[in-house]
């Protein structure tokens, strides 16, 4: 096995509320949105009874819908996925969340022996040798649990915005994922702005890692702080020299943008 040069990962201490100085404020039309998402997420609910749920990466946007559905009982399940390589800050936040709202969220684990076999062949930090290698722990921690978390369930719900990056500036508020179930992504049309404007208002617990110049968060080897004017995801994979820096989970095979049930049904 090649002999692997690991980044040094350099985080600051988080400054309690850093993130809100930084990034919240309140833009026009911003309670509009709010009231959208929410009927957007209860006609998603009445739409999959017992077949839908919140696939939480815990972070920003995640938990914004996680407060949401809690706030008003919404008959959605959220998930996780705990990839075996998620910051100690991310599962304390996943404690802290469950305890908050008086909620179970499940937690989708990758088969141990496949991480197993996977490390004792590439090493623990593969991912930095090459995209393929990535692309294959990314497959392993995440696409595969992933499956089995949408396992009888014909839709799902993410925090997929179009400001998020170029590769999402499309995103749909609705559309159909490469098995055919209904893909929800209810924040499709807001800003980081008010995503943080909501968390501010609502005390919605989150990540203290964004209080760390982190806005997006992943696993723990593949996420740094970024620098002032980089892009959002920046810290996502940054040794790789591209745009499309993405785990897999948000990568359409195909692409068919669907009406919501609250368009469908005044149609």
């Amino acid at each position: 096995m090649p002999e692997t040069t690991t980044p040094t990962i350099d985080i600051p201490e988080p400054v309690a509320g850093r993130a809100f100085s930084l990034y919240a404020r309140e833009t026009p039309g911003h309670a509009e949105r709010v009231a959208a998402t929410l009927e957007r997420l209860r006609a998603a609910a009445q739409a999959h009874p017992g077949r839908i749920v919140l696939s939480s990466s815990l972070g920003a946007e995640d938990v914004v819908l996680t407060d949401l559905i809690a706030r008003h009982a919404l008959p959605i399940p959220i998930a996780t996925l705990d990839t075996g390589r998620l910051h100690p800050e991310t599962l304390a936040l996943l404690q802290r969340t469950q305890q908050h709202y008086g909620i179970t969220i499940e937690v989708w684990s990758p088969a141990e022996e496949a991480v197993v076999a996977f490390v004792r062949e590439h090493g623990d930090d593969a991912m930095y040798r090459s995209r393929e290698l990535r692309h294959a722990c990314c497959g392993l921690r995440k696409l595969e649990p992933l499956q089995r978390m949408l396992a009888g369930r014909d839709a799902w719900i993410t925090g997929l915005r179009r400001e998020q990056s170029a590769a999402r500036a499309d995103v749909p508020l609705q559309t159909r994922d490469a098995d055919g179930r209904t893909k929800y992504n209810p924040l499709a049309d807001w800003s980081w702005a008010d995503v943080w404007h909501y968390i501010a208002c609502h005390e919605v617990p989150y990540n203290p890692l964004h209080d760390a110049f982190m806005p997006s968060i992943g696993c723990a080897p593949c996420t740094r702080p970024i620098a002032v004017g980089e892009d959002f995801r920046a810290g996502r994979w940054w040794w790789e020299q591209d745009d499309l820096r993405e785990c897999g989970l948000h990568v359409p095979r195909s692409h068919t943008p669907l009406a919501s049930p609250a368009e469908s049904a005044s149609a």
